[in-house]
């Protein structure tokens, strides 16, 4: 794994997690409160791992793709800028420093050609203090614009998992399912997982 899919996919684990972490509750109107179950019943509780979840469902799989692709063809249009932006300082360097020779050798062969050669270098200067502001600018702007496209692929996986469980525990055989990263010690039997992919799979492809 590369190092900008553990950025995304941490990013969006990070989400769906806290989603989790939440705890669904499931309430009926209407329906008595249940009472205390023994200590050998099975609890009406339900496991999910939402790690595999953002690793096999597949609009998961197809957002955090679309989502590496964004952020890799942002750092490739930054990275280009920033290099043209280096060249240009560097020659421009380069001419700074030529001048001074000149300047320092009596190399000008009047006042005026001298004074022309610094107000062109000072214009330079100018260009390039503007040109590394707007660089900046988007840097921050490309910055802003993947966050927003994080906040809007988390945003649709939470709501996704949310309603597709909220169908699949319609008729209220689980009282609370929650993530397994709150789960401490984990008993058999009580992992839907699978069976929670399955259904966001066969619905997504719809």
């Amino acid at each position: 794994m590369n190092k900008i899919q553990i950025i995304v996919s941490s990013v969006l684990a990070a989400c769906v997690v806290a989603l989790f972490v939440l705890v669904f509750v499931f309430q009926f109107g209407g329906k008595k409160a249940p009472e205390l179950v023994q200590v050998d019943e099975v609890l009406p509780i339900a496991i999910v791992n939402t790690d595999s979840i953002l690793k096999h469902y597949t609009l998961a799989v197809e957002s955090t793709e679309q989502l590496m692709t964004s952020y890799e063809n942002s750092t490739v249009k930054l990275d280009n800028q920033a290099r043209a932006f280096q060249k240009e300082y560097e020659s421009f360097q380069r001419d700074v420093m030529d001048f001074q020779r000149k300047v320092e050798a009596n190399a000008f062969l009047s006042r005026e050609r001298a004074e022309s050669e610094q107000k062109r270098l000072q214009t330079k200067e100018q260009q390039l203090l503007k040109k590394q502001q707007d660089l900046e600018a988007l840097r921050q702007k490309l910055s802003s614009d993947f966050m927003e496209q994080q906040n809007v692929l988390n945003k649709q996986l939470a709501d996704s998992v949310q309603q597709y469980l909220r169908e699949y525990n319609a008729d209220g055989r689980f009282h609370l399912i929650v993530n397994d990263a709150v789960v401490m010690n984990k008993v058999a039997g009580y992992d839907i997982t699978d069976e929670v992919i399955e259904g966001l799979n066969a619905r997504y492809t719809k």
